[in-house]
């Protein structure tokens, strides 16, 4: 019964032999083709109480197929793509199977059962929707018993033939116009007598956007001026909606559309419309100017124009074709309003779109702004967490759709042990997941979806590196465990199903001044999950300013507790002795960075080549390193993010002590404020038991 399948693969087999060269005859290539998939297959019975059924198989990457009826009769002898197949029943219920065999043999199976019943089909349910998604499409979806297929008159044109479907799938069809329409569903089986169902159905147009726009790269302000955007800081003063006369001799409307929070500006009855701004703009330093325009009906296009506020200047217009029921994302340069007899774009006041067909369709437009190719790469250094809100990690289908699942209302409360986790990103590329006690843990991780203790690899101890790029929004961490939003999301699907990688590269843009970071990961085909996250607000951090250790005997000390300084304490001679050590500065900065400037001279250890003495300092712990710092006031977490920063001793890490540990990239330390805030007492375990403890000052 394969003779079929086996004759196309040798014939293949022999093709190939004879047209290759001795060196470059192999057909190891047949093995490398994928095996088949969406096997199924369409079938249609005659009406006339014989039970001949017509069985067309479906699939991809097939080259034949076979069939067994399932009711004891032979199999099938192979089947060519886009043919079918006649087949007789008895009265009864029967499972066949549609087998697809590819190039290299391998094969994908499917079952479909057949109900052979000579009693017209009863029970007939119909479902006729609108879609949600596309403008102007109708599903229909009917089930019966004993019936095999129906078919579908949609009504809008009676020269049309029905479409039809197996019992139990839907259906689609798009109409030219809305209104409404009668629509007939027939329900069929292997008996002369049919089941009909008729309704009368009012098709609709998706009127407005479903999705925002998409999301804008993140820019340096210098490169970019704003004039309607989430994504940027609008310049101030610009009017939306100066009409201009239009309302009044076009019918041309205009209103501040929201989707879901997104703000975008929505022009109906579109003759001409614009935006004004307080104070003419040079854009004379930008390269290009964007919009995302969005339409469901008649418009075709729109003229874009800067005018100038040079009445001799004038305006120029560059035209943007448009695609109905989808964004449009335009990036116009300015060369081609300047290439238009000589036009000076140094003073710009008003933006004019003007639609065509004119005062008859509605256009919806955002991410209104000037722009440049980028003259500084923008940097994420800082601590950031995912936004303790409804939706702030979610997965679906695409980007933007969250439907298979979101976190909202009980799930985040639930979760407080998820959200406080900390994602660290370094000036020096340093990246470090800082977990605290408990974060949450999953039934992969050997959890039961609670709170619990952090499991390697993705607990933060291992030392870790990012890269991003702001312009294409790549955001690569290096390093085995180190993640964004959930440990089991990576570029080859979902853990425990796959190796956990050594790195993930995520898509992020950044908004809300930098403050706001979007990602999302492709976690499988058509698998999104997606992350918002937010920058912690170290501006308001009490630890900001310079600092000192004080100058004063027990300030540098160690000892088996925090308290307890038996082992070492720095006394009055110690601190005498060590005063190019005292005035070195530790210096927190308002937007995360940290310093240690350390002068021309510090004290420097043997570990470091020096006897215990005053001496220049040593790289990497001269302070020469960018660094970054993250301080939790509530559990009075401090970490320092660069490799050779630190605080009080260079030697103390959270591994053990130099030089008998590495480097680290970043050293937490437990940190208490006093005197009202101007004292800080930091304290870190370099080995169990061992306990560097320092009293600093604030400048």
């Amino acid at each position: 019964m394969k003779i079929l399948k086996h004759t196309l693969r040798l014939c293949l087999l022999v093709m190939v032999f004879y047209g290759c060269t001795e060196d470059d005859a192999s057909t190891s290539f047949v093995d490398e083709f994928k095996a088949p998939t969406n096997i199924s297959a369409n079938v249609v019975v005659t009406q006339d109480n014989t039970g001949l059924v017509t069985i067309t198989p479906l699939g991809e990457g097939v080259s034949s197929f076979e069939i067994n009826f399932g009711d004891g009769s032979e199999v099938s002898e192979g089947i060519e793509p886009g043919y079918g197949i006649n087949h007789t029943y008895e009265e009864g219920t029967y499972e066949a199977s549609i087998i697809g065999y590819g190039l290299n043999g391998a094969s994908a199976t499917a079952l479909q059962t057949i109900d052979v019943s000579f009693q017209a089909p009863e029970n007939l349910e119909v479902t006729i929707e609108n879609d949600a998604a596309l403008s102007k499409t109708v599903n229909v979806t009917a089930t019966a018993d004993s019936a095999i297929f129906y078919e579908v008159t949609f009504g809008e044109d009676d020269s049309a033939d029905p479409i039809s479907a197996n019992i139990g799938e839907t259906v689609s069809y798009t109409y030219q116009d809305v209104g409404t329409y009668t629509i007939t569903v027939v329900a069929m089986g292997a008996a002369i007598e049919t089941t009909s169902y008729t309704e009368e159905f009012e098709v609709t147009a998706i009127l407005q956007p479903l999705n925002s726009a998409p999301a804008q790269p993140a820019r340096a302000e210098s490169d970019v001026i704003s004039i309607f955007s989430a994504a940027y800081n609008d310049v101030e003063g610009s009017d939306y909606f100066p009409d201009w006369g239009q309302g009044g001799c076009c019918g041309s409307g205009w209103a501040l559309f929201n989707l879901n929070g997104d703000d975008m500006l929505q022009y109906s009855n579109l003759s001409y419309q614009g935006n004004q701004f307080a104070d003419p703009i040079d854009v004379s330093q930008m390269e290009y100017i964007h919009l995302d325009i969005w339409t469901a009906d008649v418009l075709q296009s729109v003229d874009v124009f800067l005018i100038s506020a040079t009445e001799s200047n004038g305006e120029r217009a560059v035209t943007v074709d448009l695609t109905p029921n989808e964004w449009t994302s335009v990036s116009i340069p300015i060369s081609e309003f300047t290439d238009q007899d000589g036009f000076d774009v140094t003073d710009i006041h008003q933006l004019k779109y003007e639609g065509t067909p004119s005062s008859e369709g509605t256009a919806f437009i955002d991410n209104i702004y000037f722009y440049r190719a980028a003259t500084q790469q923008l940097s994420i250094a800082g601590t950031w967490r995912v936004a303790a809100e409804d939706g702030s990690f979610a997965v679906g289908p695409a980007v933007g759709d969250t439907s298979w699942y979101s976190c909202e209302g009980e799930c985040v409360a639930a979760r407080a042990c998820y959200f406080d986790d900390a994602y660290v990103f370094g000036a020096d590329g340093s990246f470090t997941n800082i977990l605290g006690s408990e974060s949450w843990i999953e039934p992969w991780q050997g959890g039961e979806d609670n709170c619990g203790a952090p499991v390697a690899p993705h607990d933060g101890s291992g030392s870790a590196t990012y890269t991003f790029d702001s312009e294409s929004g790549a955001l690569t961490l290096n390093g085995v465990g180190a993640f964004i939003g959930l440990p089991k999301a990576n570029n080859q699907g979902e853990l425990p199903n796959v190796a956990v990688p050594e790195s993930i590269t995520y898509t992020a843009t950044l908004s809300d001044n930098n403050n706001t970071m979007n990602v999302y990961i492709e976690a499988g085909e058509g698998v999104f999950w997606q992350f918002k996250l937010v920058k912690d607000g170290v501006q308001d951090s009490p630890i900001i300013g310079t600092w000192q250790m004080a100058a004063e005997a027990g300030s540098l000390a160690v000892g088996p507790h925090v308290g307890d300084t038996s082992w070492y304490s720095c006394d009055d001679g110690c601190v005498v002795d060590r005063a190019c050590y005292f005035d070195d500065t530790y210096v927190f900065g308002a937007d995360g960075s940290f310093a240690n400037v350390l002068g021309a001279e510090t004290w420097i250890e043997p570990w470091q080549g020096g006897d215990d003495t005053c001496g220049a300092p040593v790289a990497p712990h001269d302070g020469s390193i960018p660094a970054t710092y993250s301080y939790d006031i509530g559990s009075g977490t401090l970490t320092i993010m660069g490799e050779g920063s630190y605080i009080g001793l260079p030697k103390a890490t959270n591994q053990g002590e130099l030089p008998d540990v590495d480097v680290p990239g970043s050293i937490t330390y437990t940190a208490t404020l006093s005197d009202n805030n101007n004292t800080m007492h930091v304290n870190v375990e370099t080995g169990t038991g061992v306990f560097w403890q320092y009293k600093l000052v604030k400048n």
